[in-house]
């Protein structure tokens, strides 16, 4: 029987690419665009949420619930801009903005011990993202516009780690073998030897 195809290089890429485009804005670098908004409903969103549930045949219950989650998180922030301007409901606080922010990132702390079993990449991912988001927290809470840089310039990281990893997790099933290292942790028992970023 064919093996199903990966579907976490299509979840990291929407997440990396989205996380790079909005910390771009983040960083001061560009304000915030329709460019963003889209990418967040289209990539970061629905194709994150179409991975996510591609993780399901497979059994990978960590790649279901991150994919499904970050893709569900990416199209919740598009709305919380969009609903105010269409004069659906208030625009949220700053400091309900920062729980928003901070609950996400305890979200993401409890996944990121889930990656002790993937590669090194993947582990930095979803550590520099559980920083990201408790970083955006601590801005919005303070006001403090150098917070929000220095989560912007972190969040470039983070994005650029999971599209490192997406594309490695790409090459490597088009190679049939590892070519962009990922950084395999030591595996307690015997497992197949291949860069797959999300653990089962």
């Amino acid at each position: 029987m064919k093996p199903l195809a990966n579907p976490a290089p299509l979840g990291l890429a929407g997440f990396g690419m989205t996380t790079i485009l909005l910390n771009l804005c983040n960083a001061g670098f560009l304000p915030l665009n329709s460019s963003v908004l889209a990418m967040g409903i289209i990539f970061g969103g629905a194709a994150q949420i179409l991975a996510g549930l591609l993780e399901y045949p497979k059994g990978n219950t960590f790649g279901l619930t991150a994919f499904t989650s970050f893709g569900a998180f990416w199209i919740s922030l598009v709305l919380l801009v969009f609903l105010p301007k269409f004069g659906l409901i208030a625009a949220a606080t700053a400091p309900a903005m920062a729980a928003y922010l901070a609950l996400w990132g305890v979200f993401t702390g409890f996944m990121f011990i889930g990656t002790l079993r993937g590669n090194r990449v993947l582990q930095f991912v979803f550590a520099s993202l559980t920083l990201l988001f408790f970083l955006l927290a601590l801005g919005e809470w303070t006001g403090n516009l150098v917070i929000t840089r220095i989560a912007g310039y972190e969040g470039l990281l983070c994005g650029a780690s999971a599209l490192y990893l997406a594309m490695a997790e790409v090459i490597e099933a088009q190679f049939g073998h590892p070519v962009l290292p990922a950084g395999l942790p030591a595996a307690p028992q015997a497992a197949p030897r291949h860069v797959t970023g999300v653990p089962a």
